[in-house]
């Protein structure tokens, strides 16, 4: 009966410290809402970042050499229009040293390609803001409004970025800088986490909480830690992306003739930190071996969830993570050996926010548990009263 009543009272000041008790929790309805809004958001940058993929491997991106916030939204209405944009297009060098003597209609091809872009980030602001506004004047949001209004700054932050990556192509070079690149990717990737977190958390608290479950220590910091070892390689992926690096080395299980490059071609660069964001082969050396040693982490997470609580929904989606994990690195091969066709180099891209969005809601459940006191060789749940 004491500890019963020692676990109830954990409880207790666990949700008073969350903010989940019955005097701070949302009605269940609004609640609701707010995730499905939430969820809906995280679609549209999820489809943003697969629209991102297919304008860089089309080399669109640097189609449009202007940044026009609002009449950026119209798209050329006739002949003189589009005379007038191709023109524009010929100023920089992809043109003259890429695509010259490119046609009209083809221009058009990977215009398209780009104006659906930012017209989906613009619609993004829109879809977040105005309902953010109703829910704010709702009093729909509680402390989770601050939050939220974080994101949408994020959001806005994105846009800026973005037009500091592509014009990092206009000028003396042929594409966009893949330090501008990968942070822009980063930055997409960061603001999909919170959405996610913040949707699946309102989610729940418009459900009946769920029966009080412990969590050790060692499996939250690894769910975090996870979650944190995709996001860097993701990072990865996107400077060996801007390099064309998988063009370059299209090898496997070999790179460059061996299965550890020599120390030669992997540092020759001077200062030494510009190999690790310059030089094609350390890129991509790079990606491989945190490709490999996340592969490792996954299991072993996954493994250790299921020997503390066989069975359990945490214990799933941690082996729903190692599995896509798993599934990402062979399409990752894949797609290095085939030549990175684009619809194999795009299943990629969207296999990564799969990846991400299962380690985001992991993490994010684990988290939002207690940790607990109890013997790590324990079941997990197995000191809970029946």
């Amino acid at each position: 009966m004491s500890g019963s009543m020692t676990l109830q009272s954990q409880a207790l000041a666990h949700e008073s410290l969350s903010g989940t008790g019955a005097g701070t929790r949302r009605p269940a309805a609004a609640s609701r809402a707010v995730a499905i809004w939430l969820w809906c958001v995280a679609g549209l940058v999820f489809a943003m970042v697969l629209v991102g993929g297919a304008t860089r491997l089309t080399q669109s991106g640097l189609s449009i050499v202007e940044w026009k916030p609002v009449m950026g939204v119209i798209p050329p209405l006739g002949e003189a229009d589009w005379q007038a944009e191709f023109a524009k297009y010929k100023t920089i060098p992809q043109y003259e040293q890429l695509n010259r003597g490119m046609s009209l209609d083809e221009f058009k091809t990977i215009y398209w390609w780009e104006w659906s872009h930012r017209l989906l980030g613009r619609l993004i602001g829109v879809a977040f803001l105005v309902p953010f506004l109703w829910f704010l004047w709702r009093r729909s949001l509680d402390r989770i409004g601050l939050a939220l209004a974080g994101i949408f700054a994020l959001g806005a932050v994105q846009g800026g970025v973005g037009w500091w990556m592509v014009a990092s192509g206009l000028s003396e070079r042929v594409s966009v800088s893949q330090y501008r690149l990968a942070f822009h990717l980063t930055l997409a990737c960061m603001i999909y986490v919170a959405l996610v977190r913040a949707a699946d958390r309102a989610w729940f608290a418009s459900n009946a909480p769920s029966p009080y479950c412990m969590v050790p220590r060692r499996l939250r910091w690894s769910a975090g830690a996870l979650l944190a070892l995709v996001i860097v390689q993701i990072y990865l992926g996107a400077l060996v992306a801007g390099l064309h690096a998988g063009l370059i080395y299209n090898t496997w299980p070999l790179i460059d003739g061996s299965l550890i490059p020599s120390a030669a071609n992997l540092f020759f660069d001077y200062p030494l930190w510009r190999n690790f964001f310059e030089n094609a082969l350390t890129v991509q050396f790079d990606h491989r071996m945190v490709a490999y040693g996340l592969c490792a982490f996954a299991l072993v997470h996954a493994a250790d969830a299921y020997c503390l609580a066989p069975g359990k929904p945490l214990a799933k989606s941690a082996g729903f993570v190692a599995a896509a994990v798993l599934a990402q690195a062979a399409i990752g091969i894949t797609t290095l050996l085939a030549g990175a066709p684009i619809a194999l180099a795009l299943l990629h891209q969207a296999v990564a926010l799969v990846v991400l969005t299962g380690a985001a809601l992991h993490a994010s459940r684990t988290s939002s548990m207690p940790p607990s006191r109890i013997s790590a060789r324990a079941p997990l749940g197995s000191d809970i009263p029946r």
